[in-house]
């Protein structure tokens, strides 16, 4: 079975990749290497034995989109990564995620919806839930206004695959997940950032290692045990392994609703200041971090509800934070040896 993967090269993309192929998937792959390396093909081959079909493509140019259909005309399922996904960044050039986020969907969706049938696995994120008010957040938690247009793009996303299945043959999984993080176990492959890392565990690890001269602590004032924003932190091969019994699900027609939603998380939040401290822990180094302003469009507090996910799918979250840190710290002191 043929499934496509866009943004297979990027940090969940990859993970995903490995297992689909673990499971006897065929996988192919488009990126248009913006956010990642061609190295990473390298990679999945060493851990499963097998290179993915790649092809380099820009899901912004609709004729390339509808031309790779054309010639692969065969893909029964797509799981899609590919997005910008850093909440600072969004906040300052809007239009990139607009454009990068909605429209590669969207072209997406055309090219499926001449299927006669299509399985559809939708990135998204806890963010839709904006600032939840209750915790854990459940999957019924109402859609609060968008704190970021990184945020607002998922929303829309989830809307428009909705809208699409209700008049296509297209059925769909949306996965919202927390805050994924780590690397294989094989330290093969794992987050690989261009220029300054937008998430927190690489921001650690380069700091660990001495690329960075501190962390910054984006706030300690947060109504939290210890004033820093807490979020659940869920290892992405934990993630990776979610997407591939979603796809199962809707490949073998379990799914009860043409369109089905899942958080995907561990159930617990951790604090910025108990991430750090985990990492000094299974790193033996003491990390230099000072505390600096909030940045714009972060909540509180973030933490899932996972026992949809955990019933339904038959899934659940294995690593702890100690295992996760420790992964994402091999990772990063093998890329850079």
């Amino acid at each position: 079975m043929k499934i496509l993967v866009t943004g297979g090269l990027g940090f969940i993309g990859s993970h995903t990749v490995v297992e689909l192929q673990n499971q006897g998937f065929e996988v192919i792959i488009i990126d248009n290497l913006s956010n990642s390396s061609l190295k990473v093909l390298d990679g999945i081959q060493n851990i499963t034995g097998k290179v993915p079909a790649f092809e380099k493509l820009d899901l912004r140019e609709k004729e390339k989109v509808q031309d790779f259909f054309k010639r692969q005309h065969d893909i029964l399922g797509v799981i899609h990564f590919a997005a910008s996904k850093a909440v600072g960044e969004s906040v300052e050039n809007p239009l990139l995620y607009y454009e990068n986020n909605i429209n590669t969907l969207v072209y997406l969706l055309q090219e499926l919806q001449q299927k006669p049938e299509a399985s559809f696995i939708f990135s998204s994120s806890c963010t839709v839930y904006g600032q939840a008010e209750k915790m854990p957040i459940t999957e019924d938690a109402s859609i609060k206004m968008a704190m970021s247009p990184y945020g607002n793009t998922k929303q829309i996303g989830e809307e428009i695959i909705s809208d699409v299945a209700k008049v296509t043959t297209i059925n769909a999984i949306l996965l919202r997940y927390f805050n994924p993080i780590g690397a294989h176990s094989s330290a093969e492959i794992g987050e690989l950032p261009i220029g300054v890392p937008q998430n927190l565990v690489p921001f650690i690890t380069q700091t660990g290692l001495g690329l960075r001269k501190e962390l910054s602590v984006y706030g300690d004032d947060y109504p939290t045990p210890d004033g820093t924003a807490v979020r659940d932190y869920i290892h992405v091969v934990d993630l990776a392994k979610a997407h591939v019994i979603a796809l199962q699900r809707l490949l073998n027609k379990e799914n009860a609703a043409k369109v089905e939603t899942f958080n995907l998380g561990t159930g617990t939040g951790s604090s910025v200041l108990e991430v750090i401290h985990t990492f000094e822990k299974v790193s033996g180094k003491k990390l230099p971090y000072k505390i600096v302003a909030r940045r714009e469009g972060d909540i509180t507090s973030a933490y899932a509800n996972t026992n949809k996910a955990n019933t339904i799918l038959g899934w659940k979250s294995e690593f702890t934070l100690e295992e996760a840190m420790a992964s994402a710290w091999k990772w990063e002191q093998k890329i850079r040896k």
